[in-house]
């Protein structure tokens, strides 16, 4: 089997490829999901270097205010490497599964995690859909993550830049959709990726921003829901102290998190935090110790594990974060009688925002994940 690597590539594409090569398919075409930025520019650029015959997609999600550079930029950066290109308009969908779900998760007085919700059940699914009605067999994305074999199932691993892992957001992909992945930015960090990139002479994907934030509300998100609620739906209510002391006015219960400090529009001469949302009253419960934010579980429903068997009842160490970065913490996961995860955490953990999700690792390997449900005093 043979390779053209181009100058100064070598690296990049061996280190990529080690983990495929042993496993080659005799199809070697790839479905690429490409968004116009840098990330899945560059993974097309090392696909086709490494030998795939690589097709473009582009998910039409959301475009705020009708804008769809984005698009320009993936025709043109396929239209260079001389790739087809396919454009795939799934906002009717994205409206139904993703921002509705976003919506009603914050006036349910919960913390959505929209970009969990659409890699596991949306993106990844799509990308095999249309794979599949293309007769390609693989399917890849511009994702700082990689992928293993363990125990004789697959998983996600994170990336080599701990800025941009996104192992996280991955959790809940199928073993079928796994074993067909190719992850070619998952060994590179971000300032290889744009240096990569400029020396191809792709000059404005290397300078180009990445994005921040959810896709649909990159900004604050409370502007997002005022634009998306029905008028009457988020009105003002009152702040509580953990006494039930009235202690000011909020703007409506959706527009805070729990844990959350700044913004809160009440001012004292200690630090202050969302402890507790009560939707139901509008009512939002406030503290002024960081300590009753903590807790010594959780509770996930809708949860996936790889393999169940090495985690649920396990003595071996097992690491859960509920935040994208930091905080990891130690853990032993019970399987409850109505079939949900009991996280039992060997050290009280602050601010766990039920809607949230919590992932398991051992190691480097995402072991799978669920929504939290429920806390644990």
């Amino acid at each position: 089997m043979r390779f053209k690597v181009n100058k100064g590539w070598s690296t990049a594409v061996l280190l990529f490829l080690c983990p495929y090569v042993m496993r080659a398919k005799q199809n070697k075409r790839v479905l690429l999901g490409m968004s116009g930025g840098t990330d899945s520019s560059v993974a097309a650029i090392i696909l086709q270097d490494a030998g795939y015959e690589v097709t473009g997609i582009t998910f039409r999600f959301y475009e705020k205010d009708a804008h769809t550079e984005y698009l320009d930029d993936a025709a043109e950066l396929c239209t260079r490497l001389h790739i087809p290109h396919l454009v795939y308009d799934a906002r009717e969908i994205f409206q139904q599964r993703i921002i509705t779900y976003f919506i009603n998760e914050y006036l349910k007085g919960r913390t959505p995690v929209p970009c969990t919700l659409c890699n596991n059940l949306l993106k990844w699914p799509l990308l095999q859909q249309v794979a599949d009605e293309q007769d390609i067999y693989h399917i890849a994305t511009g994702h700082y993550v990689q992928k293993v074999l363990h125990n004789g199932r697959w998983h996600i691993s994170a990336g080599s830049d701990p800025d941009k892992d996104q192992s996280f957001f991955l959790w809940g992909l199928s073993q079928e959709t796994l074993q067909r992945m190719l992850l070619p930015m998952g060994n590179l960090t971000k300032k290889e990726v744009r240096a990569l990139a400029a020396e191809r002479g792709f000059t404005k994907m290397a300078h180009k921003r990445d994005s921040q934030g959810v896709c649909f509300c990159p900004g604050d998100y409370r502007t997002f829901l005022r634009e998306h609620t029905e008028a009457g739906k988020i009105v003002p209510g009152i702040f509580y102290n953990e006494a039930g002391i009235p202690i000011g006015t909020h703007e409506g219960y959706p527009f805070y998190t729990i844990g959350q400090r700044r913004r809160l529009g009440i001012y004292q001469n200690q630090a202050l935090f969302v402890k507790q949302i009560i939707p139901e009253t509008n009512a939002v419960i406030i503290c002024n110790r960081l300590q009753a934010l903590e807790h010594n579980g959780m509770y996930l429903s809708h949860w996936y594990l790889a393999c169940p068997d090495e985690i649920i009842g396990s003595n071996d160490e097992i690491i859960v974060k509920i935040r994208y970065r930091k905080q990891a913490n130690r853990c032993r996961v019970t399987l409850t009688a109505d079939n949900r995860l009991h996280v039992c955490l060997h050290e009280p953990l602050a601010s766990i925002a039920c809607g949230q999700a919590a992932v398991f690792y051992r190691d480097n390997i995402v072991l799978g994940g669920g929504i939290i449900d429920a806390v644990v005093e």
